[in-house]
């Protein structure tokens, strides 16, 4: 308990966020000094890089991911595996600053999310949702011997939320404006988006999944071209819409969801890229490509004008993750929100590749403050709680 007090104590950490998103390209490892807690969180960013799985890994995960060919014993070897990797990342991102392993303060860790069921079932006469992510945070503290909070989403599906987007608390706290309606879009696998009305309460916010963001893309990229993401949209770029396919898709079910809502590879994986390629037999790779990535962003934009508009007109939207270097779809974006002033976070001073690296580095701040990071207005939680366990080197 020692080890906890003194850092509890410390105005000024060191602190190492670590993420792996659906897209499964790689480790965001990012080396933030993080001074104070909740709304006197200060960030100053140190050092950020992705880092790559090995060859063949992606596609060991996915099948792992996937209910009809995982494996138990896979996955319990991934779940050491994966802390490996971090701990690994983390000896790489302290190096790249010029610091000690030992002068690193805290980790947070997202780990790498296998399966999510955020829409809640009955067994065994209980009523839950569930999630689980994998690269254990126990591990993770022993192999680096540094404290280390990770599982951060099964707090708040305990106390009835979705577990997922985690992201808003960051948002808030960090992105929220005292004149301007803000929404922050981050586009991974996943696009989710967080509303932060001008000067707004925690209370004000709301956020939720919209539906895949690069996962699509990406997935049909990878049986077309063997690539793991469509640079720059290039591809898109020289397509031409499928209207029929467009509305096909556009009709997904989650779509008409009322948020608080959350998904993932569950609906947006190899089964949607499988039903895609069935309904387009016979069309060119580079159609398929620009239609999926402008359901990408008609997705966002609809998702705004059911669920956001008639309570919050966004007048800037600040966008994030993987899918801010895809000029085609920012473009569409830019296209469809019309008004809507459609920028980076970089004018912000906050990396959009970054970011998501940067929010777990805070979250575990968070944890260590004892601050409820969750947001009830994102997850659907009937409490906000404090997330994360805390492991002990």
């Amino acid at each position: 308990m020692q080890t906890l007090e003194r850092l509890f104590r410390k105005k000024k950490k060191l602190v190492v966020g670590l993420m792996s998103g659906t897209s499964a390209d790689g480790i965001d490892a990012a080396l933030v000094e993080i001074t104070g807690n909740g709304l006197r969180t200060g960030i100053h960013p140190l050092a950020f890089q992705t880092y790559t799985y090995p060859p063949g890994y992606k596609s060991f995960l996915l099948k792992n991911s996937n209910v009809s060919s995982a494996k138990l014993d896979d996955i319990t070897r991934l779940n050491m595996l994966i802390a490996d990797f971090f701990a690994v990342a983390v000896r790489k991102i302290a190096r790249s600053a010029g610091k000690r392993l030992s002068e690193i303060d805290l980790i947070g860790s997202h780990g790498q999310t296998i399966h999510h069921l955020p829409t809640a079932s009955s067994i065994f006469g209980k009523t839950i949702r569930a999630t689980l992510q994998i690269g254990s945070p126990s591990a993770i503290a022993k192999l680096t011997g540094i404290v280390t909070v990770g599982d951060f989403r099964i707090g708040d599906v305990a106390v009835g939320g979705t577990g997922a987007p985690l992201v808003p608390y960051f948002d808030y706290i960090m992105l929220r404006s005292r004149t301007k309606n803000r929404a922050a879009l981050n586009i991974g696998g996943i696009a989710n988006i967080t509303v932060l009305p001008k000067n707004c309460s925690l209370n004000d916010v709301i956020a939720f999944d919209t539906g895949p963001g690069n996962m699509v893309i990406d997935g049909l990229m990878q049986k077309f071209n063997g690539k793991h993401f469509d640079k720059n949209g290039t591809v898109a770029s020289k397509g031409r819409l499928l209207p029929k396919l467009l509305h096909s898709m556009i009709d997904h079910p989650y779509l008409t969801i009322k948020p608080p809502k959350s998904t993932g590879r569950e609906l947006f994986g190899e089964t949607f890229i499988q039903g895609i390629l069935q309904r387009s037999k016979g069309k060119r790779k580079e159609d398929l490509i620009t239609t999926v990535t402008e359901f990408t962003a008609l997705s966002i934009y609809q998702q705004y004008l059911r669920y956001i508009r008639k309570n919050t007109v966004i007048e800037e939207l600040l966008v994030s993750g993987g899918g801010v270097h895809n000029r085609y779809l920012m473009n569409a974006l830019k296209k469809y929100f019309d008004s809507v002033k459609v920028v980076s976070t970089e004018t912000t001073s906050i990396s959009p590749d970054a970011k998501e690296a940067i929010c777990f580095a805070v979250l575990a701040n968070e944890t260590i403050a004892g601050n409820p990071s969750n947001v009830p207005g994102a997850t659907g939680a009937a409490i906000p709680t404090v997330l994360g366990v805390i492991c002990l080197p």
